[in-house]
C-alpha cells in the first residue's frame, strides 16, 4: 500500500530509550545537544521581530514563484554586506534548507541518480535524497590537525549517474570550511563531469578565527553550476519563521536553465509564506544582535571546553573553525554508544555519539556549543569526571 521510498527503521535506539525512561522519572538532564536557539536562552529583540509582521501587505496574497522582489532584494543585501555580489534574479525563497535540497534534487537528478555528500556530516541527506528517489554516496573528510576533503576518494566516487557534489561550509558537526585549493579542484571535477556544486552555508556567519585560505561562500563561483543555501534558521536564529533561500550561480546558459527549472518547481509549491517574506528585511536586521550573542556564547563555550579537556588529557577537542558544535575524541575503551549511555544514566548528561553523524571510526562525541554557559560548564565538568 505504501511507497518503498520510506522504509527506514523508526524504532528508538538505546540512547533514546534511556533518555525517555529518565524523563518519565522526572530526572533533570544536562542537555549538551541543544541546537534550537529559541530554547537556548538567547535574548531576542522582541519588539523588532513582532513589529516586522505588522505590515498590511501581509493580508494580500500576491504569489511570486521565486519569492517577492523585496524579500529577494533583502537576501542580496545580506550577501552584499559580506562583500559578495548576488543577483536577486538568481535567488529563490523556500520554506527551509531541507526544501531547498528537495527542489535541487528534483531539477538535477532522475530516479536512481546519485549525489555525493560529506562524511561525517549532518545525517539528513540520506532521508532527503531517498524521498526524491536519489541515491547518496559519501565522500570522506579526513582529520590531521584539521579536517580536509579526501579528494582522491571523492574523485573515485564519481560515476556516470553522479549529478552533484554537496558541501556543507562550514560542515556540521566538524566545523570545517572548504579551502581555496579544495574549491579549485572541486570546480575542475564538476566541469569535467558536468556536475553541479551545492553548498550548504547556514553556519557561514559563525567563524572562530580568521583564515585567508578559507572559502566563506561559493556565491562567487561562476565556472560551474552552483547553488548556495542558507536561511533565517541560523542567520537570524529564527527557525520558526520557516524561510530559506537558494542562490543560483554559474555560467550564463546553465544558470538561466537552472533558474527556469527552479521557477517551475517553485511555482508548483509556492511554499514561502507572504507575511515572513514581507518581514524578511527587518528580520535580517534584527538578527544581527542574535548572531552576536550566539557568536559570543559558542566562542566562550569552546574556550572553556578546550581548557578543561586539555587539563584532563583523557580526551581531545578536535580542531573546529566554525559552526555551533565541538567534537571530542574519547578513549576507545568503550564504544560511543556505551560512553553516551554511561554519561546519561550515571551523570545525567546528554551528548551525541559520533555515529549519529557517520563518523567512520570510534570514538567521538558531539557537543552543542549553543548550550547556555552555566549548563554547558556543568555538563563538561561531569563528562571530565567520568573520563
Amino acid at each position: 500500500m505504501f511507497s518503498s521510498r520510506l522504509h527506514w527503521d523508526l524504532r528508538p535506539n538505546q540512547l533514546a530509550q534511556a533518555l525517555a525512561a529518565l524523563r518519565r522519572q522526572h530526572v533533570e538532564i544536562v542537555d549538551l545537544t541543544e541546537s534550537n536557539p529559541t530554547a537556548a536562552g538567547i535574548s531576542y529583540p522582541e519588539s523588532a521581530v513582532l513589529e516586522a509582521f505588522c505590515d498590511p501587505r501581509a493580508l494580500v496574497y500576491t504569489p511570486s514563484a521565486a519569492g517577492l522582489p523585496s524579500a529577494r532584494k533583502a537576501v542580496a543585501e545580506y550577501y552584499s554586506a559580506r562583500g559578495l555580489i548576488v543577483d536577486p534574479a538568481g535567488i529563490f525563497l523556500t520554506a527551509s534548507t531541507s526544501e531547498s535540497y528537495a527542489w535541487l534534487f528534483k531539477i538535477l537528478a532522475d530516479a536512481g541518480d546519485e549525489v555525493l555528500v560529506p562524511r561525517p556530516s549532518y545525517p539528513l541527506f540520506e532521508f532527503l535524497a531517498q524521498m526524491e528517489l536519489v541515491h547518496v554516496t559519501q565522500y570522506p573528510l579526513v582529520y590531521n590537525a584539521g579536517w580536509t576533503i579526501d579528494m582522491e576518494a571523492l574523485t573515485q566516487s564519481i560515476t556516470r549517474r553522479t549529478r552533484a557534489i554537496v558541501l556543507v561550509n562550514p560542515n556540521n558537526p566538524t566545523g570545517s570550511f572548504v579551502k581555496e585549493q579544495e574549491l579549485k579542484r572541486l570546480v575542475e571535477l564538476c566541469a569535467e563531469h558536468s556536475l553541479a556544486l551545492i553548498s550548504d552555508e547556514v553556519f557561514a556567519d559563525y567563524r572562530f578565527t580568521p583564515d585567508p585560505d578559507r572559502v566563506p561562500s561559493l556565491a562567487p563561483v561562476d565556472q560551474v553550476l552552483s547553488f548556495c543555501l542558507s536561511g533565517l534558521s541560523k542567520v537570524a536564529g529564527l527557525p520558526q519563521m520557516k524561510l530559506g533561500w537558494i542562490v543560483v550561480g554559474g555560467p550564463s546558459a546553465l544558470r538561466s536553465e537552472a533558474v527556469e527549472r527552479l521557477e517551475l518547481v517553485a511555482d508548483t509549491y509556492l511554499s514561502a509564506g507572504t507575511p515572513v517574506q514581507h518581514a524578511l528585511p527587518k528580520l535580517l536586521e534584527a538578527g544581527g544582535s542574535v548572531r552576536q550573542q550566539i557568536i559570543e556564547r559558542i566562542t566562550r563555550n569552546l574556550a572553556f571546553l578546550r581548557e578543561r579537556i586539555d587539563a584532563a588529557s583523557t580526551a581531545r577537542v578536535l580542531q573546529v573553525e566554525g559552526g555551533w558544535y565541538a567534537t571530542l575524541r574519547v578513549p576507545t575503551t568503550k564504544t560511543e554508544e556505551q560512553w553516551c549511555l554511561d554519561f546519561l544514566q550515571h551523570d545525567h548528561v546528554l551528548v551525541q555519539p559520533g555515529f549519529f553523524y557517520d563518523f567512520a571510526s570510534e570514538a567521538y562525541l558531539v557537543l552543542s556549543l549553543l548550550t547556555p554557559a552555566e549548563q554547558f560548564h556543568e555538563g563538561v565538568r561531569r563528562l571530565i569526571a567520568r573520563l
